[in-house]
C-alpha cells in the first residue's frame, strides 16, 4: 500500500486523504491566496487529481477568474468555512491541498520554492533554501483586477 495523509477542515465535518507524495509544494504570495487563507501567504501541496480521497463531508465551491484569465475553483467547507482544496485551470490534472489542513505532523512534505515573491509581506525574511520567482511561469496578466485584489477601495 502506498503512503498516504489525511486530514480535514477545522469542525471535523470534511476530511480527505492523500496517496502517495505531492507533484509540487510551494509557498505562494498572490493576492489570491492571501486573501484565501486570510493571512500573509499560502502553502499550496499538489497532487494527481485522482490521489485526492474525500472522505467525509460536503465541500462548496467558489470560482472566480483570475488576472491571467484562468479559473480558479476553491473549495470550502459550509460550517467552519476552512478551504481545503482548489484546482488551477493552469495545472489541469492537479488538486491543492491547503498545506495546513493536513493532520499533524502538519507540514511533512518538502518546500523547494515560493511564488509571487514580488507581494511577500515585508515582516517575512527570504528563504535562501528555496527558490525564489517574482511571479510564477504561468503568470499573463490580460484581465482588469477587482481593487480589492491590487490595492485601494472598493469591492
Amino acid at each position: 500500500m502506498d503512503a498516504f495523509h489525511d486530514g480535514g477542515c477545522a469542525c471535523g465535518a470534511v476530511r480527505y486523504r492523500v496517496h502517495g507524495t505531492p507533484e509540487k509544494a510551494a509557498i505562494c504570495h498572490c493576492r489570491y491566496c492571501q486573501l484565501r487563507t486570510g493571512s500573509a501567504f499560502g502553502v499550496s501541496v499538489y497532487f494527481r487529481d485522482e490521489a485526492v480521497e474525500m472522505l467525509s463531508g460536503e465541500l462548496k465551491d467558489y470560482s472566480f477568474r483570475t488576472e491571467s484569465d484562468r479559473r480558479f475553483t476553491q473549495r470550502f467547507c459550509p460550517e467552519c468555512g476552512t478551504t481545503l482544496v482548489w484546482s488551477l485551470e493552469v495545472f489541469p490534472g492537479l488538486t491543492g491541498i491547503a498545506g495546513g489542513t493536513f493532520d499533524p505532523p502538519t507540514f511533512w512534505y518538502d518546500i523547494r520554492r515560493e511564488v509571487y515573491a514580488r507581494s511577500r509581506a515585508p515582516f517575512l525574511a527570504p528563504n535562501d533554501a528555496i527558490a525564489s520567482f517574482d511571479t510564477s511561469n504561468s503568470h499573463n496578466p490580460v484581465l482588469v483586477e477587482k481593487p480589492s485584489r491590487v490595492g485601494g477601495k472598493g469591492q
